[in-house]
């Protein structure tokens, strides 16, 4: 039977009293075997604000452990040094990058490629940037393995440079307002030489490259873990874009929401899409009603800008489309 604590906190119907963690576990994953509410964690944790503001290092090999003996659920951890004894810890606090060890926040393979990549750029600033310029071939299209010949690249032999491609306009469904340009990466380039005309070999291309595709200096970003907690202050937006170009964005898919950072949005910030409701036939003389907006998955934001944001769909249950609702309440405004 579950439990329910303050406010909405709940546990799973089949709770464990312990979890071992396992290579490939996310901190998502873990949260979900304790709770139905999985970006609750913090609270399960007792973590303070500046904690779960800052990455904490879990590790394949420790023990989650669920202490009920409160007045409220807490989760425990005894590392693998202690098995054999009795000692229990919260979760370390670490100011330092994923070492590929620990355990990530969400997986990291659904988020790398748009960490990694530039995604909304100044279009003034894009239409400057180093082009490719030309081949010896006669074709106009390039993939995997081919040269290209690019101008106004200062770069140096060696350098890896990614491919990308003018995409679309942001607009803001509510004001009407562009609130970004986003560019279409294409593959990763190799400097064969550097000159006033620069050679270049084309490493990977997730899509054809071609002549007048530009070309930015690849971002060693590395993917930093944040702990999943709802914003301080409510936020309410729409999807204006799905990555991919698909009508239906389901789980582990990315989408664009129109709120960012002005609008106190954080990396590792949980909202939620709504599907908005439907039109209630009205019988004779009865008011036009609609039927109560419903949630259709949660989406782990990860990538914040001024106006914008990128966010990682999870737990869906029906398909999110652009021109959704998104929005969270703080938990302090919910009691």
């Amino acid at each position: 039977m579950t439990t329910a604590w303050a406010d909405t906190l709940q546990l799973q119907d089949q709770v464990p009293d312990r979890y071992v963690v396992v290579k490939g576990d996310t901190l998502w994953d873990i949260s979900g075997r304790f709770l139905k509410q999985p970006w609750r964690w913090p609270e399960i944790w007792q973590l303070n604000k500046e904690e779960i503001k800052n990455p904490h290092w879990i590790y394949p090999g420790d023990v989650i452990v669920l202490d009920r003996s409160g007045a409220t659920p807490r989760l425990k951890l005894l590392r693998n040094e202690t098995l054999g004894g009795v000692e229990k810890r919260s979760p370390r606090i670490r100011e330092s990058a994923l070492d590929g060890q620990a355990i990530a926040s969400i997986s990291p393979a659904a988020i790398e490629p748009f960490l990694k990549r530039p995604l909304v750029l100044d279009p003034e600033a894009f239409a400057k940037a180093p082009r490719i310029a030309a081949a010896h071939e006669s074709r106009v299209i390039f993939g995997a393995g081919d040269t290209v010949y690019a101008v106004n690249l200062s770069a140096k032999a060696g350098e890896i440079w990614q491919v990308f491609r003018d995409g679309k306009q942001l607009v803001d469904p509510d004001t009407r307002a562009v609130i970004g340009h986003e560019v279409n990466y294409l593959g990763d380039v190799r400097v064969d030489a550097a000159a006033d005309v620069s050679t270049l070999s084309i490493l990977n291309a997730k899509e054809e490259v071609a002549i007048g595709d530009r070309l930015i200096r690849a971002n060693e970003k590395i993917f930093i873990n944040y702990t999943p907690r709802l914003p301080e202050r409510a936020v309410a937006g729409k999807v204006v874009s799905i990555y991919g170009a698909v009508a239906d964005a389901g789980t582990y898919t990315t989408v664009v929401i129109n709120r960012g950072a002005d609008h106190g949005l954080e990396v590792g910030n949980i909202l939620f899409t709504y599907k908005q409701g439907v039109p209630v036939k009205p019988a004779s003389g009865e008011p036009k009603r609609v039927t109560p907006p419903v949630k259709s998955a949660n989406l782990f934001v990860y990538r914040v800008f001024p106006q914008l944001a990128y966010g990682l769909l999870l737990d869906g249950t029906l398909p999110v489309n652009v021109g959704d609702e998104v929005k969270a309440t703080p938990i302090e405004e919910r009691k």
